[in-house]
């Protein structure tokens, strides 16, 4: 008897992503679909919306509270887990506002899965300078300290090298 496993990928990033670079993550998104990955990201506007265009229905949408950006994704209640995960990651957690720990918190998921065990293969995010910053770099600390591999399409080598998987994938048309 064979298993069926399923591949997530955490799609992530800035809200202030440029928009050449989102054109490109909804083409990864596009290949990954094309590849059975499952899309895991939080809904909000910019680097999450466009990998969601990309990912069709291939995907989780953790959203951090009902309606979230005005998501018609179905919302999934945050469990108290979440809760305890992102504050041992988050370096002042204590001072943070409810709303804020439930973007934080679903950050988590992202990384982790519903089941906090199945992990996401790797990440695929744009920041600023391709550092820790934002909200996206909580998601980032838990993917390191649980040693998912990082691509940040702010990072020349990481983008150069999903662009080139995509231009594969879409038989050497490089319309990206």
């Amino acid at each position: 008897m064979s298993s069926f496993e399923i591949n997530y990928y955490a799609g992530i990033g800035s809200r202030e992503t440029p928009d050449d670079v989102l054109k490109l993550m909804t083409k990864i998104a596009e290949y990954l679909r094309s590849e059975s990955y499952i899309l895991r990201s939080g809904g909000a506007d910019g680097a999450d919306s466009a990998f969601e265009v990309g990912a069709g229905d291939n995907k989780e949408i953790f959203l951090p509270w009902k309606n979230f950006n005005s998501s018609k994704n179905s919302f999934i209640e945050i469990p108290r887990r979440a809760f305890e995960i992102a504050a041992e990651f988050h370096p002042v957690w204590s001072k943070l506002k409810d709303s804020v720990k439930c973007l934080h918190a679903r950050n988590v998921m992202q990384i982790l899965g519903r089941d906090f065990s199945t992990l996401s293969s790797f990440v695929i995010c744009w920041t600023k300078g391709g550092k820790l910053v934002g909200g996206t770099s909580q998601a980032l600390r838990i993917a390191m300290k649980y040693e998912v591999p990082i691509f940040n399409l702010a990072i020349k080598e990481d983008r150069e090298r999903l662009e080139n998987a995509v231009k594969l994938y879409r038989g050497g048309n490089d319309g990206i």
